[in-house]
């Protein structure tokens, strides 16, 4: 409520000098006309307050808000109420625009002014605010984690914060951004810029104290979080979101000659080997090496392997006219997949429609069949078949990353660590029971983790106020993956949908999923180019680095 009124006094402060000026152009005259201008003003001031949340957003993304609410004043105000106020229909004709381009002048003008304001009088009231503020006794909260569940949970806390709720809460990540995994995949492929899949996490949770490092060690029974630096977090309730990592169940080789997909390093290394893959087949003359050069192979083929060789089916045959000395047919892809069918998370209708796209591409599967050993120049299958490549990717097993022993967190249905006192978990890292489905678990997934940090935080805070805390109980709303060359398949609410709408559907639905505005007009930008435009072939790292698979 604070910010809103600084947004209505920002309002009226810049409709005084831009008023006089209207006024000597004979746009503002008389008590009535003031007194409405007055009103617009606080109108104005109050939705960019609400729009921007004061200096969170940036003085540049403040100003910009509030020439665009000007324009959009302009719009509403002079183009259609005046007309209608008149007795008389808008037209929005280019003569009415012409007519009153003076008032677009005049509320651009205010709505700049009024951004400008309200960034600077409200960031000095904020400091001036957290100066004399004597902060009273609060339960410190610390979570662990800076993916969905963690980013999640902390911007939860922050809402309960405003609403009176005592609560201390520090986010402890060894990645200072908030990653969008489901387009992980376009960024190994070129398709996407990868830092426009990335949130900064003090922005993203900007009133959470954050601290860039990993942790060591969790003592329960002193409640201290012992980072790797030596710093000691003291904490009253602690939240542990610290995802998965790549498992490799031991098999040889797999550490060593495997590329991950799990961060963006790991993305951006798989697209840099790709594309010096293909240009030492360019040039390379023996049969043998060129066939290991040319073969791409991915293990386990759920949404993150189907997408990835989806995806690296289109960048090699997208940027395939650059290298003139590699036949079309030559490039050679392979889905290994320890499943009867893959994408097990979907019904078996549009597991099959997948299938027979990715076939109809011509990349090969391998069902019901296991990877038993990997090294630098070929894959072994459990049928001792030899795929000689120097390109396997594996996205086969995944391993909840524990600070509490090497076992998967279970929790109760209210996310509390079973036999921990006052730690809780979400995310990939928990093994979280669903009340709706007796003894299921909830699977891991970023609309699962997202949802599960918001309850905790919740529970975390009912707690602290001496309530009880609330199951966690949701049903997923939907799946969806990208099968490349504008092709996906999707179950929404028990709805099917594959082809081109599906790919549409994916494209929107993540579109509007990832944080901040900012962002989505960087993807969409990239998305609108990728269309028109060859993929990048600028290999940007230069010394030649395998990605391994880390296997905690």
């Amino acid at each position: 409520m604070e910010q809103l009124g600084w947004g209505a006094v920002a309002g009226l402060a810049a409709a005084l000098p831009v008023g006089v000026l209207m006024a000597t152009q004979h746009m503002v005259t008389a008590f009535p006309g003031w007194l409405a201008y007055a009103a617009y003003a606080v109108i104005i001031g109050l939705v960019l307050a609400a729009v921007t949340r004061g200096t969170k957003q940036g003085l540049a993304m403040t100003a910009s808000a509030g020439v665009l609410l000007g324009t959009l004043g302009w719009l509403v105000f002079s183009l259609t109420l005046a007309p209608l106020a008149q007795a008389a229909l808008p037209t929005w004709s280019a003569a009415a625009a012409a007519t009153t381009y003076p008032q677009l002048v005049g509320n651009v003008l205010h709505g700049a002014l009024t951004g400008l304001l309200l960034h600077f009088v409200a960031g000095a009231w904020a400091m001036k605010d957290r100066t004399k503020r004597v902060p009273a006794a609060r339960t410190k909260v610390v979570v662990v984690g800076g993916g969905f569940g963690g980013v999640s949970a902390a911007q939860r806390f922050e809402r309960l914060v405003l609403r009176g709720a005592k609560l201390d809460v520090t986010l402890v990540s060894d990645s200072n951004f908030l990653l969008f995994t489901p387009m992980l995949a376009e960024v190994a492929s070129g398709a996407l810029e990868p830092a426009h899949i990335s949130a900064p996490i003090r922005s993203a949770a900007a009133h959470t104290t954050f601290l860039y490092g990993r942790v060591d060690r969790v003592d329960p029974i002193v409640r201290d979080v012992v980072l790797e630096s030596g710093e000691v977090l003291k904490y009253d309730h602690l939240v542990l979101a610290m995802g998965s990592a790549p498992h490799t169940f031991g098999l040889p080789g797999i550490t060593d000659h495997a590329f991950p997909l799990k961060t963006l390093a790991e993305a951006v290394a798989l697209r840099n080997h790709v594309l010096r893959m293909l240009e030492a087949a360019d040039r390379e003359t023996d049969p043998r090496t060129r066939r290991e050069l040319l073969t791409f192979v991915v293990a386990g083929a759920g949404f993150a392997g189907t997408e990835t060789i989806a995806e690296l089916f289109d960048l090699v045959h997208g940027v395939s006219h650059y290298y003139p000395g590699i036949a079309p047919e030559e490039p050679r892809f392979v889905l290994v997949h320890a499943g009867d069918r893959i994408l097990p998370e979907l019904g078996p209708e549009l597991a099959a429609y997948s299938m027979e796209r990715l076939q109809a591409r011509g990349i090969e599967h391998r069902l019901a069949m296991r990877v038993t050993e990997a090294a630098k120049d070929l894959v072994r299958l459990e049928n001792d078949e030899l795929i000689p490549t120097r390109t396997f990717v594996w996205t086969a097993g995944n391993k909840p990353v524990s600070l509490l022993g090497d076992g998967v967190l279970t929790t109760d249905a209210m996310l509390r660590v079973v036999g921990l006192e006052d730690v809780w978990a979400v995310g990939d890292c928990a093994r979280i029971p669903d009340p709706l489905l007796d003894g299921a678990f909830h699977p891991p997934t970023a609309q699962h983790a997202l949802r599960q940090g918001k309850a905790v935080a919740d529970n975390v805070a009912a707690v602290v106020a001496g309530r009880s805390p609330a199951e966690f109980r949701f049903r997923a709303i939907g799946v969806l993956v990208a099968l490349g060359h504008r092709t996906a398949a999707a179950e929404i609410r028990g709805r099917r949908f594959a082809g081109l709408v599906a790919w549409l559907l994916w494209r929107g639905i993540y579109l509007s999923k990832l944080p901040g505005a900012e962002k989505r007009l960087r993807v969409l930008f990239d998305w609108t180019l990728d269309l028109v435009f060859p993929r990048d072939i600028v290999v940007t790292s230069p010394t030649p680095r395998r990605s391994k698979v880390r296997s905690r």
